[in-house]
Parts: C-alpha cells; structure tokens; sequence
C-alpha cells in the first residue's frame, strides 16, 4: 500500500466516525446507531477536520502519485473545499429546516430500506437513532437562527412544517416490519421490539416539540423563498460543477442556444406527424400551437395514478430486452425494486434512484416515484398524469434505471476508488442520466414510434429549461409567473410540475443546473473520443468525419467507435467530477 493509499484509509475511517448517516448510506454499517455531532459545540471539531485532511492532501507531490492516486487527491480536495464552502460560507443548516428533514428522514430510512444486516439488528440501530434524536433536534435548535445576515428562509421553513410528520412514519413502518417478522416467529426481532416502541415514544414526542418550536417560534422570524442571491449561488455553483468556469451566466447563455435548437427540432417532429395525431381536428397555423396540440393528443395515452409503478417495471423488462438485443451496454442483474417514494423526500422530486453504498454486496437499488398527493383535485391530478404520461414514463424508466442512474450506480460500485464511488458528483450522475436517454433514442429505441421522439425532445428540453429556472430564480429575481410561463409556454409542461418543479428550485438551489450542463459535458466528451476513433481508424476524412449535430447527439456511425465500448469507460471510473472524467478518458 503506497502512503497516499494509506492516508486515504485513514480520512475514510475518521470520516465514516464523524459521519454516521453517510457511514450507513456508504454500507459500513459500525456506526448504524448514531448520529454526527451538530449544533454549535461541533462546528470547530468539523473545521479542523475539513482543514487537517485539506493539508494533509495537498501534501502530496502530483509527480509521485500515479494517474488514479493524481484523480483521487484532486476529488478529496474538491470535496474538502466543498464541505468548507458549506460550513463556512452558505451555512444551510442554519437557515434551511429541509436541511434537517433530509438528515433525519435518511438517517432513518437507510437503516429499514436494504436488508443488509438481519432485521433485529437493524430494529435495533433505529431504536439507537430514536433513542437519540432529542440531542440533534437540540442542536437543530441551536443552529437555526440564520448564517452571516441570512434569516431562516419562510419557504424552507413552511416546507419542512409539511413533511415534519413523514419522519416518525419512517420508524412506524420500522415497528410494523417488526411485528410482522415477531409474529412469524422472529425471537429475535420479538425481543427488540420493546425497546423499538419505547424509543419510537422518545423520538415523537422530541419530533411534535420541535414541531412545535418551528411553527410558533422559527416561523414568525422567517424571511424569504429560498432565493440565494448572484454571489452565493456562483459560489455554489463553483463548488457543484467542480469547474469554476461554469459560471452561471455561460450555464444560461448555453441553454438559451439549446432551448431554442430543441423547440425548433419539436416543431419540425409535430408538423410531420399533426395529421395523424390530430385527426379531424384542424393543424394550428402557429408553430408552437403545433407542438401543444400534438402533446396535448399524445399526452391522454397515460396510466391511472394507481398503476405507475406497475407500468415502470413493465417498461423496464422492455428497455433490458432491447439493450440485449442491440449489445448497447452490459446489463447487471443486481436487485433493483420500484416503489413509492417515502414521505420526507417528496418535496424534492417526482421520482429518483438510490443506489446501496458502494461498500454493499448484493443490496438493492430503489427506484421511487412520488404519487399524486391525496389532497389534490382532479384537474391536478390529471395534469401530473399527463405530463407523465406513458411515453414519458418509457424515458423517465431509462433515466432512473436503466441505462441511467440504477445502472451507473452499479458499475460506480465496481470501481476500485472509494472515494470515487463514494462522493458521487451530482453532475457526472445527472448527465449521465440525461445523456444517455439520448444515446437509447440514437441507436433505434423506439423508432418506430415519432410520438415517443417528441416526447423525448419534452423530457429533454424540461432539462434545458430546469438550468434557466434555476439561475433566473436564483440570481435574476425570476418570479413564480415567469418560471411557470417559460416551463408551460416554452417547454410545454403541465401546469402541476410547472409550479412543483417552482417550489423545487427553491430547495435545491444549483442541482437542477446539473441535468443540463452534465449532458452537455458527455456529448463533449462523446465528440472528441469520436474523432480520436475517426483519426485512429484511418477515416477518409479523420476527424472531420464526425458531423456537427443539429441538436444534440444523433451522429450516426464512426469508423472506430463502438458504443458499448464508450459508455462502459464512461461508467468504469465511479463517478467523479466532470473535470476530472475527462482526464480519465483523454488525458
């Protein structure tokens, strides 16, 4: 073991101490009990630890390491500074509640979602983490009374008041998983389950107290949506693509080219096929009509708000059969389940992957899609349904799973560098994503159907338009209007995801960015190896044998590219930051 190696174990081993949540979330499972030390006694403990190992890592000469020790050392640095940049300067989780949902609620659900341990075991991790969650919610106290001027935000405050009652739920599912394995005859789990309940009292009654303290003593002092000002979210930004110079001002001047190159490519898709959608209906004069009036016939073809996840695992043996059959990618045959998404995380999202920790053998992904909230009325419900109808459900099943998020997520595991698989950049995961849906419709998928292309162009210019939203929101003073009227007008969204995917840029600020630029990123990627395969293959025409696409993708075959070959480099290294990716890659 070289010393940068062992140095690496040593950050992971101290790390995984301090951070018990991620700890689990990663399967090392020594610390499944606790929680990390927050509120105001841990923050120069967490400084010096951020600052030691930052030290420590720039230590190390580039010219004695070798090419992955030299990627590795860059990502621990990244993520260091990025842990700075949040302790020190955006300070979420004195101003954000949500922050301290996403904490709980995790901490809680990875320890019941995956069977990594027996159920006794795990019962009995819970009850720790009940048992000790008065000590987090005092520290949450503590720490929400605003970050350098920054009061604690209305609207992340309001947001979590709506999810606050999702987290006990998390350890109730717990207690009945319990009884149902007691009544089997689980001795184990029965003996347990005292303390489970015990505990569960513990934490609820901390839980509906701080409840409590955020609607009648954090909320009256709140102020603002969620908006984060220019210099903060470029700051943030720097930290998100790991690239500073992915400013938020080329992030928005690339989309707005790509907004429009993908509206045209729409218009020119629903003119061809108008006829035949519209039926008798008369085809609109105005180009964007066009395009409304054939999304709007495409659009009534969807599953009832009940059957979602049975159509997702039916698109899914499809997608896997076509794979196959083209040799595009190796498929994997590790447990992927598809179910609701829990309480805690809707606000987020409509649907999302969670991959097992890539020190997990044989766990499960989770493929979640939110369901149509019960106090929605018809029309809304209606409207969700329709924006995710059933050819728009075929593309969100590639993206969430396969070749998406589930399938990268395995192949990252493979990767030798803990670190890699590990801090997963959210731009390398989410373009991928994005990117690689293209890639499926390119090499034939679904051909012969123009309807599913037009929708795929939605799906992809949803993602264009969640880049624009989320820098006008954040450093323009976009307005609910405005952001609603680009993604129903411009994008032709449904007004239902219109205003949730509003609420969501509010709580996420700059990862609603990473859809777009990561795609982007790929295709850049995509294209060089392109022309290195052209130049290398002997092309007539060497590099200039690749096209410039229309859009994006769709380059048709080059001599010495092969696919497979390509996406499974891509997926081979973990899922490190694009900067870096591309040093893999290229060099």
């Amino acid at each position: 073991m070289t010393e940068f190696a062992s140095r690496v174990d040593a950050f992971f081993a101290e790390y995984f101490a301090r951070e018990p949540t991620d700890a689990t979330g990663a399967g090392n499972h020594a610390y499944d009990g606790l929680w990390p030390a927050v509120g105001d006694a841990a923050r120069p403990d967490r400084r010096a630890f951020i600052e030691g190992w930052r030290s420590t890592f720039a230590s190390f000469a580039v010219d004695a390491l070798d090419v992955d020790e030299r990627v590795d050392r860059d990502l621990l640095l990244g993520v260091l500074e990025s842990y700075r940049f949040t302790e020190v300067e955006l300070g979420e989780d004195g101003w954000s509640p949500m922050a301290w949902v996403y904490l709980i609620g995790q901490g809680f659900f990875a320890l019941i979602a995956r069977e990594f341990a027996p159920l006794a075991e795990r019962l009995a991790s819970i009850a720790s983490r009940a048992e000790r969650l008065p000590a987090v919610l005092d520290g949450a106290a503590e720490s929400l009374v605003g970050h350098r001027g920054r009061p604690v935000d209305r609207f992340h405050t309001e947001t979590a008041l709506e999810q606050w009652p999702g987290l006990i739920g998390v350890v109730d599912e717990a207690i009945a998983a319990g009884e149902t394995a007691a009544e089997g005859g689980d001795e184990a789990v029965a003996e347990v389950l005292p303390r489970l309940r015990a505990a569960r009292a513990v934490a609820a009654a901390a839980l509906d107290a701080f409840e409590g303290r955020l609607r009648d003593e954090i909320l009256p002092r709140t102020a603002g949506e969620g908006r984060l000002g220019p210099e903060l979210f470029a700051a943030r930004m720097a930290h998100t693509m790991q690239d500073p110079t992915l400013t938020p001002d080329r992030i928005r001047e690339r989309a707005e080219r790509e907004f429009a190159a993908v509206r045209a490519e729409m218009i020119r898709i629903a003119r061809e096929i108008a006829p035949e959608w519209l039926g008798d209906e008369p085809i609109p004069d105005d180009d964007a009509e066009v395009v409304r009036a054939v999304l709007r016939s495409v659009a009534a073809d969807h599953p009832k708000a009940d059957e979602l996840l049975d159509h997702c695992r039916a698109e899914l043996g499809r997608i896997e059969a076509y794979c196959r059959e083209t040799d595009l990618v190796g498929l994997s045959d590790e447990p992927l389940e598809i179910g609701w998404t829990p309480v805690f995380p809707r606000a987020f999202g409509g649907a999302m992957l969670s991959s097992p920790g890539p020190l997990e053998r044989g766990q499960k992904a989770i493929f979640s899609i939110t369901p149509i909230p019960e106090d929605w009325t018809a029309e809304q419900a209606e409207s969700s349904l329709r924006e995710d109808n059933a050819r728009m459900l075929r593309l969100l099943t590639i993206h969430e799973a396969v070749p998406g998020h589930y399938l990268q997520g395995v192949y990252a595991n493979r990767c030798p560098s803990i670190a890699r698989a590990l801090f997963g950049s959210g731009v390398f995961a989410e373009g991928w994503a994005v990117y690689v849906t293209q890639v499926m419709m390119d090499v034939g998928y679904g051909a012969d159907d123009p309807a599913l292309m037009l929708t795929h162009w939605k799906y992809y210019l949803r993602c264009v338009v969640n880049a624009l939203i989320d820098v006008g929101i954040h450093t323009a003073g976009m307005t609910e209007n405005e952001a609603v009227s680009l993604m129903i007008d411009g994008a032709f969204q449904e007004e239902a995801q219109a205003r949730a995917k509003y609420n969501r840029a509010r709580l996420s600020s700059t990862q609603l960015s990473t859809y777009f630029v990561g795609s982007t990123l790929f295709w850049d990627i995509e294209d060089e190896v392109r022309r290195r395969a052209a130049v290398a293959a002997g092309a007539p025409r060497g590099a200039d044998a690749v096209p410039t696409p229309r859009v994006v993708g769709d380059y048709g075959p080059t001599p010495g590219f092969v696919y497979r070959a390509h996406l499974e480099a891509c997926m081979s290294h973990g899922t490190p930051p694009m900067p870096l990716l591309r040093r893999l890659l290229l060099g």
